[in-house]
């Protein structure tokens, strides 16, 4: 899979993984379309790229907004081939002590409009039979993590939409991707909510000494260069874990083959 002349849209691009994925797919020849809610943070981002960029500001959570980008994404350059699915919110917070709101802005940010964005997306990358998709999840959404239920949950549920998708958009042209990082050094438990949806402000040690953002990138573009399905992207421990949890490929082939062998459409003739 060559980027060269592509155009890659990434959402959550201010900061962190997806700022650092807008310098790995440019250096590589892609155009970049970048997509947060701070504007002046994404033209920072914009200006730290060599090579062609458009700034999509907007609340993933507004569905209006989100579709009006979309339109302009798909008319920048005549389609989207790329487009990141990465915005999202941690916690640290026990379950017992944490606000109901807590867990529904969490999954609001982290799955339910990532879900939007991309649904908003589809019906382009169908009709051009083209097209790669990826979902940043977390190690957390392959094994359950204490202090990130609603976290873990949203992650979960990320993992579960971009697989089934997968099985569906597997005889269109349409690869989809799932990223399981482990800790990367970037501001995430920083910005994570606490049991009362207040940000924490500061960070845990172990995302200090995570792996670098650009080489964390480096690996996950590689990844999707080689149509690697499930990305892991950690280190000890959490390598382990994810890697005890990881999808076996022969899984995810049996899935497409019901499809190639005409499951949905027998699921449609009989609804």
């Amino acid at each position: 899979m060559s980027f060269e002349g592509k155009t890659a849209w990434i959402t959550g691009a201010s900061s962190g993984i997806g700022a650092a994925l807008a310098r790995e797919w440019a250096a590589r020849g892609a155009r970049i379309i970048l997509s947060g809610r701070d504007e002046a943070r994404l033209t920072q981002v914009a200006g730290g790229i060599d090579g062609e960029t458009l700034i999509l500001p907007f609340d993933v959570r507004d569905e209006a907004a989100m579709k009006a980008a979309t339109q302009q994404a798909i008319d920048w350059h005549g389609g989207v081939d790329i487009f990141v699915a990465n915005a999202g919110i941690s916690q640290r917070s026990a379950a017992v002590d944490t606000d109901m709101a807590v867990y529904r802005e969490i999954i609001d940010i982290d799955l339910t409009a990532q879900i939007a964005a991309t649904q908003a997306l589809l019906p382009h990358l169908v009709e051009r039979q083209s097209g790669t998709l990826l979902f940043i999840s977390s190690i957390a959404g392959k094994v359950g993590v204490p202090m990130r239920t609603a976290y873990c949950a949203a992650k979960f549920g990320l993992i579960g939409y971009a697989d089934a998708l997968r099985a569906e958009l597997s005889q269109q042209g349409v690869s989809v991707h799932v990223v399981c990082p482990g800790s990367v050094a970037t501001d995430v438990s920083r910005n994570a909510l606490t049991a009362n949806g207040s940000k924490r402000g500061r960070s845990d040690k172990v995302i200090d000494n995570g792996i670098a953002p650009d080489e964390a990138t480096k690996r996950i573009v590689d990844a999707v260069e080689a149509n690697q399905r499930e990305i892991i992207v950690a280190e000890g421990v959490e390598e382990a874990m994810g890697e005890l949890r990881r999808t076996p490929d022969q899984l995810l082939d049996q899935v497409a083959g019901m499809v190639a062998a005409g499951y949905m459409d027998k699921m449609k003739a009989d609804s």
